[in-house]
């Protein structure tokens, strides 16, 4: 039986083969599964190509076919997919709750997995997620307020003008737009009080993008 990531990397191909017709690139392969590195999807696909789930073809960069799909899920997606079907009958689901963070000052966001959170399951689709804290108001033009409670969708990369959460220098994060700007990084903040802050990009590490935000009347 495939892992979890064996099996999410090797439907994932086979969707895109379907729909497109081309391969997914390895960008797009890592970014599905959650993966840190390219590496881990070389392994990954070597492992499926050693079972005779994938072939590679020749000739072509990238090109990969799928050979056969598994008769069986691994049980972690099963499990999944039974909290998943229970939390739609709920109307909602538990996600972590990982402390404060800042939308003011950076401020270091403290990770508790004993605590969670209750959220509507339609603030949730697939992916990982996670619930942090407001303090401060440097993203009050946005609709973020000292005291919401943010839900993060777990990623390591976003596009520009998305609102993220930036782990700074390994030690502080903040919510703030992303913006990109070849070898920097802008944290911009939604008030006009508060400045831009510009830093080398490899000082900037992105733990999540904004998914919705919980508000307690």
């Amino acid at each position: 039986m495939l892992t979890e990531k064996q099996y999410n990397l090797l439907m994932f191909i086979n969707k895109v083969n379907r729909e497109t017709g081309q391969c997914p690139s390895f960008d797009e392969m890592k970014d599905a599964i959650g993966l840190k590195s390219k590496s881990g999807i070389h392994a990954l696909i070597t492992s499926l190509e050693e079972r005779n789930f994938i072939r590679r073809l020749p000739h072509k960069a990238r090109a990969m076919e799928v050979v056969r799909l598994p008769r069986f899920k691994p049980q972690a997606i099963i499990d999944e997919e039974k909290k998943r079907e229970q939390a739609i009958q709920n109307g909602s689901v538990q996600i972590p709750l990982y402390g404060k963070i800042a939308a003011g000052q950076p401020i270091e966001a403290l990770a508790d997995e004993t605590e969670t959170i209750a959220v509507p399951f339609n603030m949730v689709d697939k992916g990982q997620f996670y619930a942090l804290k407001i303090e401060g108001n440097s993203m009050i033009e946005a609709g973020i307020l000292d005291g919401d409670t943010a839900i993060i969708k777990k990623q390591n990369q976003a596009d520009n003008g998305k609102i993220v959460v930036a782990l700074v220098d390994n030690q502080e994060a903040t919510l703030k737009v992303l913006k990109k700007s070849g070898e920097y990084v802008q944290l911009v903040p939604c008030n006009k009080n508060y400045k831009t802050k510009t830093l080398e990009a490899n000082r900037v590490k992105i733990q999540g993008v904004l998914s919705g935000i919980i508000r307690n009347y």
